[in-house]
């Protein structure tokens, strides 16, 4: 999938309407090595956003009742989906036997030094390792990703470089972010593993797979819109 657009037809469509950012939005030429996210929510967010998945616009799923705010810029890959694929690696790499794919598409997380004031925006970053993320029976891997040419995190090629601060406040972040004191009915998140900037392409892959199989045709369909 790359980022020219040869079909006349599909350019004029782009200038004229908004791409929805998880379908019409392409990963890149040069994923899984460098890609593009969607951006949904940066660390000053006290709201937490969230694509619907219809309309392509970002909505407020709730409010963040607590203190746990993002401390990288959150959202998603394009074009990938959670699906079989991804869900047999998390079993293969666990020894878990009853995961499934989350339906939803590839979460990830960016680090930048900068301070990026809102999301619902598109950056190209360099995904250097994830956390293998269970939400009850379900794949939730979490990619961790450094802004391109950003001055501080762009060295760092694989998250065993991070410093370990930066990679516990994340994996805080995940593993609390969930949690209602009044609520007994939450699934058990956990984080059963850390993993380096290869699984991470390869969960890349295999979800941007998934999405192909998920849906198929839409490409077909979307041209005669």
């Amino acid at each position: 999938m790359g980022n020219k657009i040869n079909d006349p037809i599909a350019r004029l469509m782009g200038l004229r309407y908004k791409s929805h950012p998880w379908h019409g939005i392409e990963v890149g030429e040069a994923a899984p090595d460098v890609i593009t996210a969607f951006i949904e929510m940066v660390p000053t967010d006290t709201v937490k956003y969230e694509l619907d998945k219809v309309s392509g616009y970002l909505k407020i799923d709730r409010p963040q009742k607590y203190s746990n705010v993002v401390p990288a810029l959150y959202g998603f890959v394009p074009q990938s989906f959670c699906g079989d694929k991804v869900a047999d690696y998390c079993m293969q790499q666990s020894g878990r036997t009853d995961i499934v794919g989350d339906g939803d598409p590839l979460d990830i997380c960016v680090l930048t030094e900068r301070d990026i004031v809102h999301g619902d925006i598109i950056c190209e970053v360099k995904p250097i390792g994830g956390f293998r993320m269970l939400d009850g029976n379900e794949a939730d891997d979490k990619i961790i990703a450094v802004l391109t040419h950003d001055v501080t995190y762009s060295s760092y090629n694989d998250i065993s470089e991070l410093p370990k601060g930066v990679v516990n406040r994340l994996k805080h972040y995940f593993l609390t972010y969930k949690d209602m004191p009044d609520s007994e009915k939450a699934k058990k998140v956990e984080i059963v593993d850390v993993y380096g900037r290869e699984e991470a392409q390869e969960i890349i892959n295999r979800s941007l797979e998934d999405y192909k199989c998920h849906f198929d045709g839409l490409d077909e369909i979307l041209r005669h819109v």
